[in-house]
């Protein structure tokens, strides 16, 4: 196997393994979403709510306790995605410094935690259109799926950033916490009486317009799933900046012990070495 292959194999597993002994996360995937989504069927009235959808130029009509489902559910999938992420990343950051040291390549070891985020998204988005469905009369369900994903996906690139960022949990929860509320409540239908300007630039804008047409009507905006995307991708590039800034000595320090830049190639006892500190660090 090539080297950048068998590195990015190996973090993806360990990553994901990590993530599979979080209890604190499991817990927030399986209980918070479906808890969340009854609070706003509990709690929200059956009168109507008309509201605008600028990514399809029309209006439409729902009752406010279904609404507040759907906006729910995208706050539950924003929220849980950008704290497991966060926590990965920022409680990973004193191993993978020490990773690097060993000569652990760089750039296999930041994609294999987008992948991490990618299929976590994918997993909450599938679960959470399960539940969904089972309280609202949704009219499209593989665009739900794909505004879901897309808000895990955005979200995700920012709870990766804040873990490579921040110098403590606290900051980086608040944080977390605070957009999420700002961004879905500015979006949200039941609450905003008048069309606001500049929303556009949130990161859940194209994941939040998505989610209510494919929830509400038969319109498809599919180009603005390329907002989540671009979120992603842009949060994604700023934690590997960020990453590599904090990083630098260590790789120097790596190199120059090693001799070698990807010391992965390596077969024997170094490559073991660094195999078995991942693993338990996870």
């Amino acid at each position: 196997m090539r080297p950048y292959p068998a590195a990015f194999a190996e973090m993806l597993h360990c990553t994901l393994l990590g993530q599979l002994r979080n209890r604190m996360a499991l817990l927030l995937a399986v209980a918070f979403i479906p808890a969340w989504i009854a609070v706003a069927r509990l709690c929200a009235s059956d009168r109507e709510v008309r509201f605008s959808l600028g990514s399809l130029g029309t209006q439409a009509v729902s009752q406010a306790s279904h609404v507040s489902q759907v906006v729910n559910a995208l706050a539950a999938v924003t929220l849980v995605t950008g704290f497991v992420t966060f926590m990965e990343t920022f409680k990973a950051g004193e191993m993978d410094r020490r990773l690097l040291l060993a000569g652990y390549p760089r750039v296999p070891m930041l994609l294999a935690k987008v992948t991490a985020v990618a299929l976590i998204a994918a997993l909450l988005a599938l679960y959470t259109v399960a539940v969904l469905g089972a309280s609202v009369s949704v009219r499209q369900l593989g665009p739900l799926a794909l505004g879901l994903f897309g808000a895990g996906l955005a979200y995700g690139g920012i709870g990766l950033l804040l873990g490579s960022l921040v110098r403590g949990e606290l900051e980086g929860f608040f944080l977390v916490i605070m957009l999420s509320l700002v961004d879905t409540g500015l979006q949200n239908p039941v609450f905003t009486v008048v069309d606001l300007s500049g929303l556009e630039v949130l990161p859940l804008y194209g994941a939040n317009q998505l989610t209510l047409a494919a929830a509400f009507t038969s319109g498809t905006p599919w180009s603005h799933s390329l907002l989540s995307l671009a979120w992603a991708a842009a949060t994604s590039a700023a934690a590997l900046f960020v990453f590599h800034v904090r990083t630098r000595s260590h790789c120097a320090v790596g190199a120059a012990a090693t001799g070698v830049p990807a010391p992965v190639t390596a077969a024997g006892p170094p490559e073991a070495a660094v195999r078995t500190s991942l693993r338990r660090s996870r």
